[in-house]
Parts: C-alpha cells; structure tokens; sequence
C-alpha cells in the first residue's frame, strides 16, 4: 500500500495536527495468517495474498490509514493482540462469546459454514454416532475445535497449527476426516488434485456457541472508536464497490452471508 506523506516543518506539522483526524496520521498494524488460503496465504517471495489481505489494505485506505501487516501464528493472535504487538485482527476470526470476553469485534465482514470433508467412500456420516472412533482433523484453537470437542465427543480430535496441515494429513490418510470452514475446504482442497478422491460429508454445521455470528475484525478491549471505525469502513466498502471488486478476485459468489455451491 502507498506510504502517505508527512510534512516535516514543525509549523506545518502543528496545522495538520488540526487539520487532519488523528486517527488518519496513524499506522494500522494489523495481524494477519499468512497460512490459510484463499483468505491469506504467503507467496514464495514473501508477500502475503489473499481476501484477509486485500479487505485489511481497503478498511485502512477508507480509514486514511496506512496498513502495516505483521504475520502472527493463529494460536497466538489474541495473546499478541492484548500485548499490543499490533492494533486489530484481520484473519478470518469468528465472533464467538468466548472470543468476546477477552477481545472486541467489529461488525462481521463475511460468513461462511463449516461442514466435514471425507474420501468420497467414506461409508459414515457427520453425526456424533457416525464419527465415533474416527481421527477427525482440525486447526488448533479455531472454532471447528470447540465444535468438534462438542458434538463429536467419541472421536478423536487431531490438532494442527495450520489448515494447510490439516489437508495435508487428510490427503495422506493419516485422518478419516477434516472439519473446517466450508469455502476453505472447496478452494483450498476439494478443488485441487489432492483433495479428487473426498468430498463433502453431509450438510453445514452451524452451532452459535462455538462458530458465532460470523467472521469480525478484533481489536482490544475499550477501544470503541478503532472499533466502530473499522465497522464503519466495512459498510462503506460494502456500498461503493470496493467490496465486491475484492470479493469477485477470489469467489463466484458473495461471501458475505452466502452459502458457496458445491
């Protein structure tokens, strides 16, 4: 994203000081995964690409703030986050009520539900009796954990650090099963020559407790005006345009509520 200018004569600097919002002057440093196409993924140079990413660069650009990204882990994003290490979340976090008692959240930015993913001749279904005595696959510390943990308690739940993981030991049979977020699963799987011999396993999993309201930007605690900024620019994207410019890159359809086809 372009760097804005600053006028460097303290005269000037004392106008703009009134002139120009504080919030506007400011660098946004926003954490992102980097691990976790097609919302963020990290290209062989480096550079990070991806939904998360373009709709962070285009919140800071309706904010007048210059974005500066910084890779976090996904286990530690909440923890860094508190400590200050950068100033919101942009990675594909949903709004759950346990995520709320440590972290604030902006208005959801898109929604998306989660369903199992199997071989195409798995012969059990996604019901807790069905998944019993499997290895089901998910990403540590994501909301497909708490559900899994919940609704399929005689299964056994693997923990991976990343998504990329997780299909990874899915398509090696090292898995029965993955549970994840569904377009994730479609375009970062089920679409490539790994993911031609599975399928979708039954229908969506929607569970308020564990997946929330949707996919929000966090920030810290008691930090309304960042918050209700971010919100406020997520509505402006959505009605001039911007939104659907970066929505239509990466899916044929709105991600914003919809569900995907199969």
């Amino acid at each position: 994203m372009i760097r804005r200018t600053f006028v460097t004569t303290v005269a000037a600097a004392a106008l703009a000081a009134f002139t120009i919002p504080a919030a506007a002057q400011d660098v946004l440093r926003i954490a992102v995964e980097g691990a976790y196409p097609p919302f963020s993924s990290t290209e062989s140079d480096g550079s990070l690409v991806g939904f998360d990413i373009d709709i962070a660069e285009a919140l800071c650009a309706e904010m007048q703030r210059e974005c500066e990204l910084i890779q976090q882990e996904w286990d530690g994003m909440i923890p860094a986050l508190k400590a200050q290490k950068f100033d919101a979340i942009v990675a594909s976090m949903s709004i759950t009520e346990e995520r709320k008692s440590q972290v604030d959240f902006s208005d959801k930015y898109y929604q998306t539900p989660a369903r199992v993913v199997a071989p195409k001749d798995a012969g059990f279904e996604d019901t807790a009796e069905g998944m019993a005595g499997k290895r089901i696959g998910v990403q540590r510390g994501t909301t497909h954990q708490c559900y899994a943990e919940k609704m399929f308690p005689d299964a056994e739940i693997v923990l991976y650090g990343t998504q990329e993981e997780v299909f990874r030991d899915l398509a090696l049979g090292r898995v029965d099963a993955q549970l994840s977020d569904s377009l994730i699963a479609l375009e970062g799987f089920l679409k490539t020559d790994e993911g031609a011999d599975y399928a979708f396993l039954g229908g969506d999993h929607l569970d308020l407790e564990c997946y929330g309201e949707g996919v929000g930007v966090a920030v810290r605690k008691n930090e309304e005006e960042l918050r209700d900024a971010i919100s406020a620019a997520i509505a402006a994207i959505r009605e001039n345009g911007t939104y659907a410019e970066i929505n239509d890159k990466y899916f044929d359809f709105d991600i914003y509520g919809a569900r995907p086809a199969e």
